[in-house]
């Protein structure tokens, strides 16, 4: 079973696209009404599992203040604004299709923000900073921004949203906590680090595949009568991503360190996408929900296959990792 599971997530890519295909044929087939009763269940199977993870501690911890601030301005400062005007030029008469390319952008970093600036050999400590300050912020900052950029085209619920995350963001938050403390107690630190710890990911995984399969089922009719509506989600989504990192990757080969540099650009470009996709199909109701999730839903596709391809240029674009700071960059 954690074979299988271990295999689905690390091929995202294709899980995530498999899904979608199979959600919009059961749809078609038959009446997806009775799925609604699984969001609320798959939201908590995909949010709660990440927030045993999270390590809330780190953001007390000091010493890469400019990194951090740096990465939070890029976040919330440059990508939603960004986002918003992509949306205005490809989704002028799609607001709820735009108002979902934005909820992609305003919820920043993800647990994949910590592997794949693992994976790159950066900054795995400033990385998991990021991962925590980034969940925080973006859930408070999330309705006003939503009802600053697209409140005067799209109906935004804001006690709704404001609900829905303090559900589905900050009661998990506390719960996942707490679950790892007494894990910890129970079993002890080592065996937990040891065993546990990543089998918990792969429950994410599986939310994350339910919510996307319900939310193809929802739409599917509407997608079999017009499926130029997947291929006209990628290239937005496409310039966004590729935005993103051409100006997450300057400024961290002019302004940081190599590690610094790597925790910037994946704790700037990784959304929690997860997070968007919950919030979609909880707060927007689900006919409004499943087309405003379907956009976050292609995001997955590009985002996995653009981490995975700039591990392979990373040390083109910084240089290889100086033998003398390796010890530092591994440490968590």
């Amino acid at each position: 079973m954690w074979r299988a599971l271990g295999f689905v997530q690390k091929n995202l890519v294709w899980s995530i696209p498999v899904c979608m295909v199979a959600g919009i044929l059961v749809g078609a087939m038959v009446d997806p009404a009775p799925l609604k009763a699984l969001i609320i269940p798959l939201t908590f199977l995909m949010v709660y599992p990440m927030m045993i993870n999270l390590q809330l501690q780190t953001v007390l911890s000091g010493g890469d203040y400019r990194v951090q601030l740096l990465t939070q301005v890029i976040n919330f400062g440059v990508v939603p604004f960004f986002a918003f005007g992509i949306g205005k030029v490809f989704f002028a008469d799609q607001p709820l299709v735009a108002l979902g390319l934005l909820l992609a952008s305003l919820l920043p970093t993800s647990g994949m923000t910590i592997s794949w600036t693992g994976f790159a050999q950066g900054n795995i400590s400033a990385a998991i900073k990021m991962t925590v300050i980034g969940l925080i912020l973006g859930s408070l900052a999330t309705p006003f921004y939503a009802q600053w950029l697209m409140g005067a085209a799209v109906e935004i619920p804001l006690a709704s949203v404001f609900r829905q995350i303090v559900i589905i963001v900050f009661l998990p938050m506390i719960l996942g906590f707490v679950t790892r403390l007494l894990l910890i107690r129970i079993v002890g630190a080592d065996k937990y680090h040891k065993n546990l710890k990543q089998k918990f990911p792969a429950f994410s995984t599986l939310g994350v595949l339910g919510i996307v399969f319900v939310a193809m089922a929802l739409k599917a009719k509407a997608i079999i009568t017009n499926p130029a509506v997947l291929l006209a989600c990628l290239m937005p989504l496409a310039i966004l991503y590729l935005g993103n990192f051409l100006l997450s990757t300057l400024i961290g080969k002019f302004f940081f360190n190599r590690g610094d540099a790597i925790a910037l650009v994946y704790g700037t470009v990784m959304r929690n996408l997860s997070i968007a996709l919950a919030i979609a199909m909880t707060a927007f109701g689900k006919e409004q929900g499943s087309e405003i999730a379907l956009i976050i839903a292609m995001a997955y596709i590009i985002q996995v296959q653009a981490a995975a391809w700039y591990v392979r240029f990373t040390d083109r674009i910084f240089g290889p990792i100086p033998s003398a700071q390796a010890p530092l960059q591994h440490s968590a």
